[in-house]
């Protein structure tokens, strides 16, 4: 596989769903993990798939348009012969909401620049959630602190957080860097203790960033809770950083972490 082989699968790929388990979306993730330039490429097409289900979801129908469907399937029992102008009118009327709504959020097929408001707080938790889920490789293997910590300073990611006490306690598997909006965060995977899942290398995830990159950031150390795809997560902020913790398992296990 190369570059643009994996950019034609990726086009595909939707953050947060099962589509990481597919072989051949695993295999394109991976190669985006070794390429900075198609990391980048798809963090922005994540981007905008967040965007463009957040735009469907805001979607109303036209007024009046049930009443509408409603009346021409029962005038269409009456005069079989009509049903295919009444289907080709209901099918020209879904494809104009469909033309409106994707002319109004960019369709993801085709990437555009990176706008201010792509740095949210929302962007950042399904961004981060998606890379603990989709099949990541690790940078560094390892159980060694020390030996995390050295690797993401010397790569210009955040190496000077701090740990909660129960976290400090649990079992490290190793690390990754991931980017955004220009910088990388750091991302530190520990194993609560309980049965992985098969194939997985870790089931609990921090990740560490400048709070300054992440739009609407909370202002305190009190931990905020929230469901983000499959994971239980955590977001806080200590001094300069923003601080993202998420789990496979319950909110009980995650918050037996804090």
């Amino acid at each position: 596989m190369n570059r643009n082989e994996a950019k034609q699968i990726l086009l595909l790929y939707r953050p947060g769903t099962a589509d990481g388990d597919d072989p051949q979306v695993a295999e394109a993730l991976a190669w985006a993990q070794r390429d900075a330039e198609l990391a980048r490429w798809l963090e922005q097409v994540c981007a905008q798939q967040i965007a463009l289900r957040a735009k469907f979801r805001q979607l109303e129908p036209p007024a009046g348009l049930m009443e509408q469907i409603i009346s021409e399937q029962a005038a269409s029992r009456r005069r079989p012969l009509g049903r295919p102008k009444v289907l080709l009118g209901l099918a020209a009327m879904l494809v104009a909401v469909l033309v409106a709504v994707l002319a109004a959020g960019g369709f993801w097929l085709h990437p555009q620049p990176q706008r201010a408001n792509d740095n949210t707080l929302v962007i950042f938790q399904n961004r981060m959630a998606s890379a603990a889920l989709r099949g990541y490789a690790m940078d560094l293997t390892t159980g060694d602190a020390s030996g995390i910590r050295d690797y993401l300073g010397h790569h210009a990611a955040p190496a000077d957080y701090v740990l909660p006490p129960a976290l400090q306690k649990a079992g490290l598997a190793g690390c990754a860097i991931q980017g955004w909006q220009g910088t990388k965060v750091a991302m530190i995977c520990f194993r609560t203790g309980q049965p992985l899942a098969t194939g997985a290398q870790s089931d609990l995830w921090l990740f560490v960033v400048d709070r300054a990159s992440v739009a609407g950031a909370p202002a305190g150390s009190r931990p905020q809770f929230a469901r983000v795809n499959r994971l239980n997560t955590a977001i806080w902020t200590q001094g300069d950083k923003l601080y993202l913790l998420g789990a496979t398992g319950d909110e009980a296990l995650l918050r037996s972490f804090l």
